[in-house]
């Protein structure tokens, strides 16, 4: 067996852990504990990476290894919270929207896993980590914020659509900016630096809230410089 670089794989084992941990949370109805687990897990799919580089310790076995812990904790985890949170009252087809988002999230990763060695300046489609967050985010704002521990029929309905809707966004073709050649010497507009400290002062009073506007609103952000740029000639 080639070397296996420690600390990226460690920390791609807890986003695995996470991962885990969220699955059991979900089915023991602890929905906000399982949400910060999936968040926990996006921290260390985000460092794993960027430790890998700088290191200069990226693998074919440590792509491999986060793309089966990505598929675990974003995949997996968010359709069966989602399943036990809402879709359950839908019966057989509240399971087939819960697969639908794994298996785009699938798809995601093994279309990404077959470019990683051509470097893009944005993502094609949009990336797993971010569509787990798009849905989970707005269950954690309705439980902690509005105590919804199981929403009616209508708001399940309403938020069905929102995960098909993801689901389709990590298949398409739209790109998505890629913040992996953002260091600590990148230079940023004034507006920029000032939408960063509103972010953090509000996820210091409502850090669900504050995620959800920051996830939500890249998402959508996304979509609308692709459509801008499709309609101008």
């Amino acid at each position: 067996m080639k070397k296996i670089y420690l600390l990226p794989n460690c920390i791609t084992s807890i986003n695995l852990l996470c991962g885990f941990l969220a699955l059991l949370a979900a089915f023991h109805h602890a929905f906000e504990q399982a949400c910060w687990y999936i968040i926990a897990a996006g921290v260390c799919d985000m460092l794993d990476g960027r430790i890998a580089r700088l290191a200069k310790a990226t693998s074919h076995f440590g792509i491999e290894y986060d793309s089966l812990s990505d598929l675990l904790s974003f995949g997996v985890a968010p359709a069966c919270i989602a399943f036990v949170w809402a879709f359950e009252q839908f019966g057989k087809l509240g399971s087939a929207v819960a697969f639908l988002f794994l298996a785009c999230g699938a798809l995601r990763l093994a279309r990404f896993n077959v470019g990683a060695a051509n470097a893009q300046p944005s993502f094609q489609g949009l990336p797993i980590p971010i569509a787990a967050a798009v849905v989970m985010m707005p269950l954690l704002v309705s439980v902690r914020q509005f105590g919804i521990e199981h929403p009616d029929r209508l708001l399940s309905g309403i938020y069905a659509s929102w995960f098909v809707i993801t689901a389709g966004l990590m298949v398409s073709s739209i790109p998505f900016p890629s913040f992996k050649k953002l260091h600590w010497r990148s230079r940023a507009s004034a507006g920029l630096f000032l939408v960063g400290l509103a972010s953090i002062s509000l996820c210091t009073i409502m850090p669900d809230v504050a995620l959800c506007l920051l996830f939500v609103g890249y998402t959508l952000g996304g979509i609308l410089y692709y459509l801008l740029g499709r309609a101008t000639p």
